[in-house]
């Protein structure tokens, strides 16, 4: 983590906040990468791996491709760093309906209060994740970057958490049995008639919509998120599962149909890339009030 001022408050999140390495950089958040496991070796989530090359990987032989979670001891390194940094730290984790990354940040935060006693944790479930996790974390060290304390921090936090939606788009439904939630057999039915289901991600993963073609897909995520937006001004970010020609054609579209004050591309990460397969667009925004 760099800083260029001293700060009060430190932002951790983690690596399925897809939030690009300049965007972590220039606001100072610091990344615990989740793990990618294949053919036995562990690699860290956007640290020893790029989302393009574990992709790569993934569909030379999905079946041995496999995620896990860090380790509390990942956290309490992240923590340790931070210290030097700022006296308070907030860390934000994807869903724990969706991993238990937040119990390994829990588990440090615990550890921490021996290793380094005077610094204040605190630890946060995005109840999402994505880059819709990433906003959160974004507003945050935004909010640490103009000298809040934590406790304001916090509460901005909690504002975008209440406001954030994330919808992803799979172009196949065959790797979907992974995610333990709906049958191999069902999954692999469902990729013969080419189904293309869109998702939300709130708390868990929701079903809100299916498309049988690519096009007809798009247009649904456009449609679904115009209903939740409207014609507020809104932050937004484009992510992609080994298809960045489709995420900027995306990008393009919505600059010219939405009213965008922030507006981004990042990858799809990996670890929940394993179980949507490769060709997933998601959209993830918020509105201003």
């Amino acid at each position: 983590m760099t800083n260029n001022s001293p700060r009060k408050v430190a932002i951790i999140t983690d690596s399925v906040a897809c939030l690009t390495k300049e965007l972590a950089t220039r606001y100072s958040i610091g990344i615990v990468p989740l793990k990618i496991v294949y053919y036995g070796k562990v690699y860290g989530d956007w640290v020893d791996i790029t989302p393009n090359e574990a992709y790569e990987l993934f569909l030379k032989n999905p079946d041995v491709f496999n995620t896990s979670t860090p380790p509390p001891t990942d956290f309490l390194e992240a923590f340790k760093e931070a210290s030097k940094q700022a006296s308070a730290i907030l860390c934000i984790t994807l869903s724990n309906k969706l991993s238990t990354t937040v119990n390994a940040a829990r588990l440090a935060k615990e550890y921490a209060k021996t290793e380094f006693p005077g610094i204040l944790i605190e630890v946060m479930d995005s109840c999402t994740a994505t880059a819709a996790e990433g906003f959160i974390a974004l507003a945050s060290a935004k909010a640490a970057e103009e000298g809040k304390e934590l406790t304001e921090v916090i509460k901005i936090a909690e504002q975008i958490k209440n406001k954030v939606n994330a919808l992803v788009l799979l172009d196949t439904i065959r790797h979907v049995y992974r995610s333990g939630r709906v049958p191999k057999i069902a999954s692999m039915a469902g990729s013969l008639i080419h189904l293309r289901p869109l998702l939300n991600v709130s708390g868990g993963v929701n079903f809100c919509g299916v498309a049988r073609s690519r096009a007809n897909g798009i247009e649904l995520l456009i449609r679904k998120t115009k209903g939740i937006v409207g014609k507020k001004p809104v932050h937004m970010s484009v992510t992609h599962a080994y298809a960045p020609e489709e995420a900027e054609k995306l990008k393009k579209r919505v600059s010219e149909e939405f009213n965008c004050t922030e507006l981004w591309i990042s990858e799809f990460s990996p670890i929940m890339g394993y179980a949507c397969g490769t060709g997933t667009l998601g959209l993830a925004f918020y509105p201003e009030d």
